[in-house]
């Protein structure tokens, strides 16, 4: 499973659909766009698929996400264990003396800035101290669309608010769920109007063949140190200089 897949992309199937082209919607949306708060946050990816020969796959995993004016910071959650078989790796090809080439994105924590109309996305090894470029030609590579709004509230709030508003009742009142569902396809968003962020995504099939729930935990935001680190003196890195 790529780790790089936005949740937005679990979403356009239907909802394209029925978003509106009014000025209102559309003006209304910017405002509210123009006002997301900063957030620290946990997502959890679960998904679920039965093949036609009765087989059940599950996966699961969990990342973090820090949402700052120009800044997202996404970085996965990892064993333990994994730090340990890592410096293990590096220790055996050290020894052995071959300037063997890593880059793992599902692994290494993603830094996605925006100036101007600018989009800038790296990955930081922080261990070795390197910082890897990709540049726009290819983020398809590490599937990313390009999208600062996909990325900055994992879904585009104004194609939110264009879906309908579904019966289901909300326990908070800044909370609302919409839903969509044509073609035996289903897609219900838990929209925050108060953080800006979806809280929680169930999209699949009525057959019960696929079924995906993206679940965002909103943490309280970090008055300390953000996490990305000052890269003086990392030594940069593009995605070509990792292809054989």
């Amino acid at each position: 499973m790529k780790s790089f897949t936005h949740t937005y992309k679990i979403l356009f199937i239907l909802m394209l659909a029925f978003v509106s082209s009014g000025d209102a919607l559309a003006q209304q949306g910017a405002n509210k766009l123009a006002d997301a708060p900063a957030l620290d946050i946990s997502i959890v990816y679960y998904d679920r698929a039965l093949t036609s020969d009765g087989v059940l796959r599950e996966s699961r995993y969990e990342e973090t996400m820090w949402r700052r004016p120009g800044h997202v910071w996404v970085s996965r959650v990892l064993p333990k264990w994994t730090e340990r078989a890592n410096a293990a790796h590096e220790h055996k090809e050290h020894g052995d003396e071959h300037d063997h080439k890593h880059f793992n994105p599902i692994g290494l924590p993603r830094h996605v800035t925006q100036e101007g109309k600018q989009i800038k996305l790296e990955y930081l090894d922080i261990p070795n101290k390197q910082l890897i470029n990709i540049v726009a030609t290819e983020f398809e590579n590490v599937n990313f669309d390009g999208s600062w709004v996909n990325a900055y509230y994992l879904v585009d709030p104004t194609v939110v608010m264009s879906m309908p508003q579904s019966n289901i009742k909300a326990s908070d009142g800044q909370l609302s769920w919409h839903e969509l569902e044509r073609n035996g396809i289903f897609q219900r968003v838990l929209w925050d109007a108060k953080n800006l962020i979806p809280r929680e995504i169930e999209t699949g099939k009525n057959d019960g063949s696929i079924y995906r729930k993206v679940s965002i935990k909103v943490n309280p935001v970090a008055s300390s140190k953000l996490p990305w680190p000052d890269t003086k003196g990392y030594v940069q890195k593009e995605y070509s200089d990792f292809l054989d």
